[in-house]
Parts: C-alpha cells; sequence; structure tokens
C-alpha cells in the first residue's frame, strides 16, 4: 500500500461522502474555549479547519533505556520508546550510543501487526537546526508490507555517549509496532539494541441511532438523530480531537448541494443548530466541522459524546435517490476512525 499521507486520508475518507445534523455535548473531556465554526474555505472537500497539524512538542522528552544491570557495561547502543503510540500523535523515541568512535549509520528495523509500515512516519531532530527531518526509509515491494527501516548516518568521535531525539506516529489502524535498532560503523562492526514493541492504539468510537441497512430520509420530512460518543482509551492526551461530516449523492445527472441537505448541532445552552455545509472544490461532495471547529482536548479516560441529527430538503433534486454520508474523528488533520452512514431519498 502506497502512503497516503495524512492529507490524503482526509481527502479519501471525503471522497466517500454525505449529509447529517449534529450534535456535541462536552463529556469529560476539556473542550476548546469558544466553538468557532470552520472558514468555509475548501479544499477538495475539506474545510480549512479540517487540514489543520496538531501541536507538536520541539523535542519530547523519550523513555528511558533500560537500564543495565548493576556493575555491567552500558552497551554500545540502546533504543527507547513508550509502551504506547496513539495514532496520530507523534511519540518521542530516543537512540543512545556509546560505539567506539567512527562513522557509520543507524538502522531502524520496523515490523508491524495490524496495518502496514508504510503508515509509519519517523522524524530525527536536528539541534543545530532546530527542526525535524523525517528519515530516510525502505520499504518492501509488498502491497500490505509489514516490514521496512529507515536510517540515518552519524558521528560518534566524542568520547560521551551521543543522544538522538527521535519521534515517530502510525497514521493507519490499531495492532503493534516492534522496532529493532542497529548501528553499523565504516570499520565493518555491528551493534545491536534489544528490539522494543509498542501497541499502536487510537480513542474509542461508538455510534449508536443509525440502522445497519440504509436509512429513508423524506424530502422535507423529520431529521434523522444519531449519537457519536469518543473516548480516549489511549494513555496520552489529545489535544485537538474534532469531527467531519462528508456527504455525496448522485442521480441522473443531478447532485446533493449544500442547500439539499440539513445538517444540524445540539449546543449546550444553544439548542439546535445548523451547521453550513461546503461543496467541495474537486468533487461534488460535501462537508462540514462542527463546534469545535478547532477540536478539544481529550484526557486519558475522557469521554466526549456528539449528539447528530440530518434531514433532507424538501428542495433536494428528485433524481437522487441514493446517498452516502459519513463521520470521522480526526485528531488534528489524521483520521481516527470513520463510520459510513449510508440514506436512501424519498419522496
Amino acid at each position: 500500500m502506497a502512503r497516503t499521507g495524512r492529507l490524503g486520508r482526509t481527502g479519501m475518507a471525503l471522497a466517500t461522502g454525505t449529509a447529517l445534523s449534529l450534535t456535541l455535548a462536552a463529556g469529560a473531556g476539556h473542550a476548546a474555549n469558544s466553538p468557532q465554526q470552520a472558514s468555509g474555505q475548501s479544499v477538495c472537500g475539506a474545510t480549512s479547519a479540517d487540514l489543520r497539524q496538531p501541536p507538536a512538542e520541539p523535542v519530547p522528552a523519550a523513555a528511558p533505556a533500560a537500564a543495565a544491570p548493576s556493575g555491567a557495561p552500558a552497551p554500545p547502543l540502546a533504543y527507547a520508546q513508550p509502551a504506547q503510540l496513539p495514532i496520530g500523535l507523534w511519540s518521542a523515541a530516543l537512540v543512545t550510543l556509546r560505539a567506539p568512535a567512527g562513522h557509520g549509520t543507524v538502522r531502524l528495523d520496523l515490523t508491524s501487526k495490524g496495518f502496514s509500515t508504510d503508515s509509519v512516519e519517523i522524524q530525527r531532530y536536528i539541534p543545530a537546526a532546530h527542526r525535524w527531518l523525517d528519515l530516510a526509509v525502505a520499504s518492501g515491494s509488498a502491497a500490505f508490507p509489514t516490514h521496512g527501516s529507515f536510517s540515518f548516518p552519524v558521528d560518534t568521535r566524542s568520547a560521551t555517549p551521543q543522544t538522538v531525539a527521535l519521534r515517530l506516529q502510525d497514521l493507519d489502524r490499531p495492532g503493534s509496532l516492534t522496532v529493532a535498532a542497529s548501528y553499523a560503523d565504516d570499520h565493518g562492526h555491528r551493534y545491536r539494541a534489544p528490539a522494543r514493541t509498542a501497541a499502536v492504539t487510537r480513542p474509542d468510537a461508538t455510534l449508536t441511532g443509525w440502522p445497519a441497512h440504509p436509512l429513508a430520509l423524506f424530502r422535507g420530512g423529520p431529521a434523522q438523530e444519531v449519537t457519536l460518543t469518543v473516548r480516549n482509551t489511549t494513555d496520552r492526551a489529545y489535544p485537538a480531537v474534532s469531527v467531519l461530516f462528508y456527504a455525496y449523492g448522485t442521480g441522473g445527472g443531478r447532485v446533493l448541494t449544500p442547500r439539499d441537505l440539513i445538517l444540524e448541532q445540539y449546543l449546550a445552552g444553544g439548542g439546535w443548530t445548523r451547521l453550513p455545509l461546503v461543496a467541495g472544490s474537486c468533487d461534488p461532495g460535501l462537508s462540514a466541522a462542527p463546534h469545535p471547529a478547532a477540536g478539544l482536548r481529550l484526557a486519558p479516560g475522557a469521554t466526549a459524546v456528539f449528539r447528530l441529527r440530518l434531514g433532507v430538503a424538501a428542495s433536494a433534486p428528485r433524481k437522487v435517490s441514493m446517498a452516502d454520508a459519513g463521520l470521522s474523528v480526526q485528531s488534528g488533520d489524521a483520521s481516527l476512525t470513520s463510520t459510513r452512514l449510508p440514506f436512501t431519498v424519498r419522496s
């Protein structure tokens, strides 16, 4: 599977699109101070609020490496990473090198279960430039590779141990990721660190109120209410969890437009509030960003409840009889999970 990147994932979700009405009641998570709307500027169906980058620490602290037994010499190479790697968040890792002086290359061999290694990104922090740099990657030729490797050059001429700050993230599905670090110097010596395995996790999302079979919505008829519950089951706080609504419907040369669907969100203290739908600039899909458009902070164990509702306007084209919709739970512009909401349109 070719690497899609975060913007590509959002685009793929939008390509399946539909429409709906939505409400949010913040649960135990910390919500943003003001529920501001998306600006309405679109990039192939995604509002500009959906294309934001999640905030990242400049140099995150890595999990400590396993200590050497008392009295034993420190290993020439050590690699440390957290026990969990939440999807869509950068997680800190650390390489510590105590090998003899010389030039060489550090290699990180990855083995994944449940997702492709093509969805993994690893970056190295460059202190002199104060920036992160993507590592060179080598992937297998399989359509769904579960083995890959990243590498970067190092110079160990210093007599003191050298540490390299790394960060990594998976952008696909839950599972596990094992990283085996090694160092090869220019004299033909190779040193290996113990492999580390982490659970790749994401918040849990459950949807109630929408039937498994396509729902019938009538033009000018009542809206269908649905509830989306998001619980952070990981060990990390998500700084900006948001929901993206998308919709798509076509038939007989006609397509659904923003005026044909009625999307609402329930706001505490404000009741049901209609949300503007934005037409895609590259396809006939629609999208909307419920409040808070900037996302809400979801601490470990916290829950956010989104009440949703969707209706079809009386003016919807008669030739469009079937449509597809969905809700995507996002961290920044990374899609954590997505649920389809198909429906038929009747008179």
